[in-house]
């Protein structure tokens, strides 16, 4: 119907992109979400601080600048002395500054006198800051600086907010036009998958745009749906065009070809989309609301673009039904293209000539590569694992020299004293106590709300936020908490941006065993659908595990361990980002069963038609290997496009999928995947007789479709498509 009513499913989508674009534009700018995460203790301590002290927790946006006197001198000298407060002035003098602190009457000064810091606040949040008020704060420190001290600045304010995207997704789109160029032979067969997927994340984003003040969507929630949309509305389309090509290389006239290409790929399309929609809606069972919304937003992404492929590609082939075609064809006339002999033909005999050393080989291979991701580390790198170009790791290390490591890292104490007699004097007790335990070097006074029922203060550590000390300390510091609160009668929370890294890694690693089972368990029960199969399910689910296990491991090794980490540009390890493993299982997952549904199902389809399981085997990559390899090539270049950020932790996410990918593609599915079907045989499409009378059956090989198509081989086209199909 798309290719016959193409007019009105042209100018359908042309309606849909116009709308959702006009709704973008009219609909209030998206807010900055605060990150929480129900159910832990430190955001239960956060939320109360909130209730308890109404106000106090301010909205705008901070930037502590550092200053470090010159080797050998002070920075309460005199002369030093009057640069920093020369430049507090300057600072507070900003149109947007709320207040700037005065190191010196505050005590923000090191016990060597070498260092001191003010905390520079804003009227308005980090997005909303002007670049004036950026330029402001740049020419204030560089004015300190040429007085002669080292002055540096870290904080929200320091935030462009322009984070992953830009030039890392023209990379990506370049290098897939240059791969989808190479496979198909055509510009516009190159050019037809790149453009529906470009008004496929269009729609998306703009969507998102129009729905986030509704919705409470954040600035951040579309970048993984500009992600995932831009990468599997390429390999959408791409698998929808390849087939339509293969069908007019046997004859076939043009609306004829594209009903069986959107028949056959086109319902793998829908089968492997809600693979990746059942992986990212997944992401609710974490618990992390942020992340919940990231990924319901990234799966509408991924069925616009299943819609793009279904409706809008059809319809465009009906525009230019032999634009597609190699150029040799269109001049020719002949459509027919030789795949009997081709690589994928080739490597399958190969992997089906010895497939016991081929499976070995990849297993052994991706295990040894796991191995490493039994010292997994999770945390949330900050400031120290930016590169020591960028200001603001500079002003982590001065505070870490000046002040002690545990300084970037303070644990805030909330102590409940509501109905207790003596509130002051339970936060004292409870703050003596705390200051006493070890690892433990300063305690600061403590803050009482209005109503003098609750306390706040700082513990600072005696080691590095991400330390695995601190991690114990705080452990510590919980443990001892009942027989503190039963001798004071007050309890006390531990919270802070280090408990709250702390807390957030514990739940999400207690998340992903069920997440897995959960996602894993839902797409298991629908390959059984789509291959009628009890084993091929099953060894897709196992492969998966092993090709995202070795990411995993490749990920420690050069993020964590350092191996290799100075070719990424990686200056400072440390542990793997929290949320890494969840991200990866996620997108990882749906990738995978995408390449699995689209070359195993070609695998299918010439079996149900008849051939043994070894010529099933070879029929499946001599029609989808090459396919499959350009839309593995296309993701790696789009997830790799991110490697070169400066932001460690989305290089640590573009290295992390890039090699998931390609693990996941080149290892699993060519490789051990043809050489378990090999050693399986008929046994690889057995399907208990009780099952497959209960599952649903859905015509994914195109059975019917194709016995209709060959039932009149010799009838005539329609006037149509005679009409389109002249070169």
């Amino acid at each position: 119907m798309a290719f016959r009513r193409r007019w009105y499913v042209a100018l359908v989508w042309a309606a849909v992109l116009a709308a959702v674009g006009l709704g973008a534009l009219k609909a209030p700018g998206a807010s900055d979400e605060e990150f929480s995460m129900p159910g832990i203790e430190s955001q239960k301590a956060l939320d109360l601080m909130e209730q308890r002290f109404p106000g106090a927790s301010a909205d705008g946006a901070t930037a502590r600048v550092v200053f470090v006197a010159p080797n050998g001198q002070k920075v309460t000298a005199a002369e030093n002395k009057k640069a920093v407060e020369a430049a507090l002035a300057e600072l507070a003098d900003g149109t947007q500054v709320a207040s700037a602190v005065d190191p010196f009457q505050a005590q923000a000064v090191s016990k060597d006198g070498t260092t001191a810091y003010s905390t520079v606040t804003y009227k308005v949040g980090a997005n909303d800051l002007t670049d004036a008020s950026r330029t402001h704060l740049e020419q204030t420190i560089d004015e300190a600086r040429d007085a002669g001290l080292t002055v540096e600045a870290g904080g929200t304010a320091m935030e462009d907010g322009g984070g992953a995207g830009g030039l890392a997704e023209v990379i990506g789109i370049a290098v897939a036009a240059v791969v989808l160029l190479i496979t198909f032979g055509s510009l516009a067969a190159a050019g037809l998958p790149l453009l529906t997927a470009v008004i496929g994340v269009g729609v998306s984003m703009a969507t998102i745009l129009a729905l986030s003040d509704a919705l409470g969507l954040s600035t951040t929630t579309g970048t993984l749906a500009m992600m995932l949309g831009l990468a599997v509305g390429i390999d959408y389309a791409l698998f929808v065009v390849s087939r339509y090509r293969e069908e007019r290389a046997r004859g076939r006239a043009p609306r004829e070809a594209t009903a069986l290409a959107v028949g056959t790929a086109g319902s793998a399309v829908v089968f492997a989309g809600l693979t990746v929609v059942i992986a990212l809606a997944g992401l609710a069972v974490v618990g992390i609301p942020m992340l919940t919304k990231m990924g319901l937003a990234a799966a509408g992404a991924v069925v616009v673009a299943v819609l793009i492929a279904l409706t809008l590609v059809p319809a465009l082939l009906g525009f230019w039904p032999n634009a597609v075609l190699r150029r040799r064809a269109r001049k020719s006339g002949q459509v027919e293209e030789s795949t009997e002999n081709n690589g994928g033909t080739r490597w399958a005999r190969f992997v089906l000539r010895r497939p016991i050393p081929v499976l070995l080989l990849g297993v052994v291979g991706l295990g040894a590569l796991a191995v490493p991701m039994t010292s997994l580390q999770l945390g949330m790198p900050g400031d120290e694992a930016k590169p020591t170009s960028t200001t603001e790791r500079r002003a982590y290390d001065a505070l870490a020299e000046g002040f002690g490591p545990g300084f970037n890292g303070p644990l805030t104490i909330v102590v409940d004293a509501k109905g207790d007699s003596d509130p002051k004097g339970a936060a004292e007790a409870i703050a003596k106590e705390i200051g006493g335990t070890e690892g433990v070097v300063s305690v600061s006074p403590a803050r009482f709300n209005e109503a003098g029922d609750t306390a706040v203060f700082q513990a600072v550590p005696s080691t590095a936020p991400t330390d695995e000390k601190t991690k114990d300390l705080v452990t510590t510091i919980r443990g001892e908490r009942s027989g503190i609160e039963s001798e004071t009668g007050a309890t006390f929370e531990v919270t802070g941006s280090t408990a709250l890294n702390i807390d957030i890694s514990d739940k999400v690693q207690a998340a992903l065993v069920p997440y897995l089972v959960v996602v894993v368990g839902l797409a298991i029960v629908l390959l059984l659908v789509v291959f009628r199969s009890l084993l091929v399910p099953l060894k897709a689910a196992l492969g998966f595990l092993l090709s995202v296990l070795a990411a995993l491991g490749a990920v420690v090794l050069v993020f964590q361990q350092g191996h290799g980490a100075e070719i990424l540009g990686v200056e400072q390890t440390g542990p793997i980002m929290s949320l890494m493993p969840i991200f990866l299982v996620g997108i990882v997952f749906g990738l995978a069963m995408d390449y699995e549904v689209f070359l195993v199902s070609r695998m299918r389809e010439a079996y149900v038609h008849g051939e043994r399981p070894e010529q099933a085997v070879t029929s499946g990559f001599r029609h989808s290997a090459r396919v499959v390899v350009a839309a593995a090539l296309i993701m790696i270049a789009v997830f790799a496009g991110f490697i070169g950020e400066s932001d460690s932790m989305i290089k640590m996410i573009g290295f992390g999928l890039a090699t998931a990918v390609l693990l996941d593609a080149f290892v699993v599915r060519m490789a051990i995947v043809p050489a378990v079907l090999a050693l399986l045989g008929d046994k690889a499409w057995w399907l208990p007789k009780w099952l497959d009378r209960t599952l649903p059956r859905v015509d994914v090989e195109g059975e019917g479709l194709t016995r209709g198509a060959d039932a009149e081989p010799d009838a005539p086209a329609e006037a149509a498509d005679l009409e389109v199909a002249r070169p």
